[in-house]
């Protein structure tokens, strides 16, 4: 992965957003910054926030030191924001839309996500976007098992998937999480609808929904339901308070068999 290549020394943008994994994508940005002449250690107009979510008093925060001027007495001296979170909750990005709208003089931001699907879409155009096509193939994969699976095989499914890391180390350290469980939860989404497009494409034979005895829809049908069903659980899920558990169970319940 190079992202190098859409960031440009002499017309640097003053928002970037960057989807992909965080631990691969944040080494690639510091390297950048450092060919730009810019300290990550030890100054005061670099800022790095990593979060799982990103909530309303987060984006306050950013606006509050965003609009603040710059420690450097250097001319032309940049501040710099890196930001990655898991989530950004709905009212957060709202409230980031007009700060994006209106770039700050040497003012610039990196915001790195693992799947810009959860951001509005005008949130998403204010940025120069850059996409590192994440991998999916292992969780296509488990979407391709999960979708043959008995009704309980998939419940049983769903609570592994969505058991909590660790929040602390054994020296009570506070450890930030590369990998929530609703960011989990949204990855298998997307595999999930991945697979199903192609079935569509590849299989318009009948399929049964789990749980209903006897029950037989077309495929057309069945789909149709279940695509509507996970645009409204990818929506619960970036919600604050939502269960993962019980929406990704309900996902359990509507994914047609194979």
């Amino acid at each position: 992965m190079n992202i190098a290549k859409h960031l440009n020394k002499d017309n640097l943008h003053h928002a970037y957003l960057i989807e992909g994994k965080r631990e691969e994508v944040l080494p690639e940005i510091f390297k950048f910054l450092k060919s730009l002449g810019i300290e990550t250690n030890s100054n005061s107009d670099f800022t790095q926030i990593a979060l799982d979510s990103f909530k309303i008093e987060d984006a306050r925060n950013l606006k509050s030191f965003g609009s603040e001027k710059g420690f450097s007495q250097e001319k032309n001296a940049k501040k710099i924001f890196l930001i990655s979170a898991n989530n950004f909750l709905l009212e957060a990005q709202h409230s980031l839309l007009k700060m994006f709208e209106e770039p700050i003089h040497n003012t610039h931001f990196f915001l790195v996500v693992p799947d810009v699907s959860s951001l509005l879409k005008t949130l998403v155009s204010r940025f120069y976007f850059v996409s590192t096509s994440s991998d999916l193939s292992l969780e296509v994969k488990d979407a391709e098992l999960f979708i043959a699976m008995p009704l309980q095989k998939r419940i049983d499914y769903i609570k592994n998937l969505l058991i909590e890391p660790e929040e602390e180390d054994e020296d009570g350290n506070e450890i930030i999480v590369l990998d929530s469980t609703r960011a989990k939860a949204l990855k298998f989404l997307n595999a999930l609808e991945s697979v199903m497009h192609s079935k569509i494409l590849k299989n318009s034979s009948g399929l049964t929904l789990p749980g209903v005895p006897g029950g037989t829809h077309t495929f057309q049908n069945s789909s149709v339901s279940c695509f509507s069903h996970i645009f409204k659980v990818r929506e619960f899920l970036r919600q604050p308070g939502s269960s993962a558990k019980s929406l990704m169970e309900s996902v359990a319940l509507i994914v047609p068999e194979k």
